[in-house]
């Protein structure tokens, strides 16, 4: 055979893996992810996704950069920008959703992000979670940001920054949510409804008693297995979102974050005079399966990070690429519409 015909054939076998690579639906049109579960606490079920690493590079998320010093994350007078810097050595991962703390106002992480290392100061995109605040909080520095705990709960949230990018739709939602969680929690009701802060009405104590439960329920079920990559809960019933991730490493870090986020949201949407239906399997893979099947638009986010969007009337999907790793989906973000 000529050396052409073997590249031409090598080219393709290329991309057919490629292919194969960046998809997970099945011959039969379902999810190929495997599945755990369901585990389940009150009104709130999740399944865990199994898989292969699809990368083995390491990365630092915002949470234990900003504890680490490692990353500093600034102020600057603009509601829906901020400005980031990787100090270390290490890429740090930052997810859309993620909350800093401090500052004029607390804000929300609009897009998934990678700041490579040593980066300089970088523009990084947010939504304000907190209306009623423009000034230093506490003894907090308004100049920068100290921490980042949690994650934005509630998916209308989510889709109001990264589907409507409407800064009035977050207050809006950040509103609804802190109504739900204080018409269940009524203890809290006093101080939730005194604050427009969605980071402390997420720490307020009251409400972390209230997410206890499904947290001590929940946390350790990834133990004894090495080949989770992510998870699908659903509330009430009713599937609600999935997050898989590009290795189990970057899950796992992330789990805590995104259990107590997810307890959030379930204690916020708690009827207790309805029964929640159970959830099989087979609903979980034909969400995450029709989620994949609409085109996808790209979105380039920075030389390094792609965002492709796929969505149809019931679900949409955010996928979020690394350019300096042929484009593997470090983050997969599915969220039911309705």
């Amino acid at each position: 055979m000529k050396p052409k015909h073997l590249t031409t054939i090598a080219f393709f076998c290329l991309l057919i893996a490629l292919s194969m690579a960046q998809t997970t639906t099945g011959q039969d049109g379902s999810s190929s992810y495997r599945l755990s579960g369901p585990y389940t606490h009150g009104n709130l079920t999740v399944f865990l996704v199994h898989g292969q690493d699809l990368t083995n590079k390491p990365f630092l998320t915002l949470q234990e950069a900003l504890a680490q010093k490692k990353v500093k994350v600034f102020e600057t007078k603009d509601v829906n920008s901020l400005a980031i810097q990787n100090l270390s050595n290490e890429d740090v991962y930052v997810q859309s959703g993620d909350i800093v703390r401090g500052g004029d106002q607390d804000r929300m992480i609009s897009v998934d992000f990678i700041v490579p290392p040593r980066s300089g100061r970088m523009p990084i995109g947010a939504f304000c979670v907190e209306s009623g605040r423009w000034s230093k909080r506490g003894n907090e520095e308004n100049a920068s940001f100290s921490s980042s705990e949690n994650m934005v709960a509630t998916k209308d949230l989510k889709l109001a920054a990264k589907k409507e990018q409407s800064q009035q739709a977050v207050w809006e939602n950040v509103k609804v949510a802190q109504g739900k969680l204080a018409a269940n929690v009524t203890a809290a009701r006093p101080a939730l409804m005194g604050t427009s802060s969605m980071e402390l009405s997420v720490e307020n104590a009251k409400v972390k008693e209230s997410t206890e439960a499904y947290i001590k329920e929940l946390s350790g079920i990834l133990q004894g297995k090495s080949d989770v990559i992510g998870y699908v809960f659903a509330i009430n019933g009713n599937v609600n979102s999935a997050d898989v991730y590009a290795s189990r490493a970057l899950f796992a870090k992330l789990w805590p974050k995104l259990l107590k986020a997810s307890a959030v949201e379930a204690l916020a949407e708690l009827n207790k005079d309805v029964e929640a239906k159970p959830v099989v399997s087979e609903t979980v893979h034909t969400f995450l399966a029709e989620s994949e099947k609409a085109r996808g638009e790209a979105r380039q986010v920075t030389p390094r990070v792609k965002v492709v969007t796929k969505e149809d009337d019931k679900n949409i999907l955010f996928e979020t690429q690394d350019r300096a790793a042929n484009d593997v989906p470090v983050h997969r973000n599915y969220i039911r519409k309705q």
